[in-house]
């Protein structure tokens, strides 16, 4: 998100920003809140609730995190990270060598995941460190005095981030899944029970947003009520190539062989893309298109974005088409 040009103070940019870590805070079971400072302590760039910064890591890895906190002038982004076995290396890099005192280059705020704050009423559905995303959008309402419920969902209790300040609520429902007497979440009863206007959000295993779009559809939910973000990509990346990409700036054409992303075919042609997850979980490379019909193999565009083949996240999709022109 961009900041008013007129706010000469502030340092917000669409380019990376330098931060120092200045805290680290235990959350829950492989669970660590990280909060980043500019060196001079000065206003960051404003962030909306749902959204989430990119972290730049000294062995190469980017990878998007959720902030807990939002506003319009924060002087601090924090962060919930949870050490994943089965990660591609960041979350383990970051919980076993990352330090307080650490400088780090910091993506700005983007938001793939804005919280309606009209809604008369807001029901969210958060699986293990899905919760970090919706926390913000908890207290944003909040701030709003606007009526919201939580129904979170972990194996056990020790896995539950924000337990605390949770726990004893008449709005939140706490589940756990593992052991003899665990309590398990039931999406199509908070769906079904959800008022007519309401909107509702997911954060969580994929298993569980594709379970709980599947009780939505099923619920005959209008789309613009739906909400969901992906901590982890849906689909195969497209690597099947056999078509071209046009520049339309240019008027450069690129070919795409098989066995490589648009993304790599244009950064190995000197064009200067964003780029961040490389898996189409965050946003950063969304590309218009001109011509053509994308392969869509994002976790962020909705079924009418998809159908309207107006933008392309090029670093995991492909093309339907021959060629596809973009606004590059």
């Amino acid at each position: 998100m961009a900041l008013d040009p007129a706010s000469a103070e502030s340092p917000a940019t669409a380019s990376r920003i330098t931060m120092v870590l200045v805290n680290i805070r235990y959350a829950a079971q492989r669970i660590n809140l990280y909060t980043f400072e500019l060196e001079d302590g000065g206003i960051l760039p404003p962030s909306e609730a749902g959204g989430h910064i990119g972290l730049h890591l000294p062995n190469g890895l980017n990878r998007q995190y959720s902030l807990i906190d939002c506003g319009p002038t924060p002087t601090s982004y924090t962060v919930g990270i949870k050490h994943d076995w089965e990660s591609r290396g960041a979350s383990r890099w970051i919980h076993e060598q990352l330090r307080v005192g650490a400088r780090l280059e910091i993506d700005p705020p983007r938001n793939n995941f804005p919280l309606d704050e009209r809604a008369g009423k807001s029901i969210f559905v958060a699986g293990g460190i899905g919760i970090t995303p919706i926390r913000s959008m908890l207290t944003r309402l909040d701030q709003l005095g606007r009526a919201w419920e939580l129904h979170y969902s972990c194996s056990t209790s020790q896995e539950m981030a924000f337990l605390r300040e949770l726990s004893g609520r008449s709005n939140v429902y706490l589940y756990f899944s593992g052991g003899m007497n665990g309590r398990k979440l039931d999406l199509a009863a908070v769906v079904s029970a959800a008022p007519t206007q309401a909107h509702l959000y997911c954060c969580g295993p994929v298993r569980m947003i594709e379970a709980f779009e599947e009780a939505c559809q099923g619920a005959s939910l209008p789309a613009e009520q739906v909400h969901v973000e992906y901590f982890a990509p849906r689909f195969e990346t497209a690597t099947s190539g056999g078509f071209v990409v046009e520049l339309a700036q240019s008027g450069k054409e690129l070919p795409v062989p098989e066995g490589k992303t648009i993304l790599q075919v244009l950064l190995d042609a000197g064009v200067d893309v964003a780029h961040s997850c490389d898996s189409g979980i965050c946003g950063t490379c969304e590309t218009r298109v001109l011509e053509g019909v994308p392969d869509h193999r994002d976790s962020i565009l909705n079924d009418e974005e998809r159908a309207s083949n107006k933008m392309i996240m090029v670093c995991c999709s492909g093309s339907r088409s021959p060629k596809l022109v973009l606004d590059l």
